[in-house]
């Protein structure tokens, strides 16, 4: 059997791709760990105050929609 010309080029694009997409997931989860960290720093009003339960939801789920929208951001090819 032949050996493919391409080869060497090949294995390097599927390394790269391999690594882009781990460097993406990892930027994912370093994301969302900021955003239930500033959740969590956004419970807590005042000293020692509980916030609103309405107020700590609507935080809580424009954190999520702006965490949503940079991993959506980070998965769109760079071209």
């Amino acid at each position: 059997m032949a050996r493919r010309s391409n080869y060497g080029f090949e294995k390097r694009q599927r390394e790269l791709k391999k690594k882009k997409k781990k460097e993406a997931k990892a930027e994912e989860k370093r994301l969302k760990k900021e955003a239930a960290a500033a959740l969590e720093a956004g419970e807590i009003v005042g000293e020692g105050e509980m916030a609103v339960e309405g107020e700590m939801a609507a935080e809580g789920a424009e954190a999520l929609e702006s965490v949503e929208d940079a991993v959506e951001e980070a998965k769109e090819p760079l071209d």
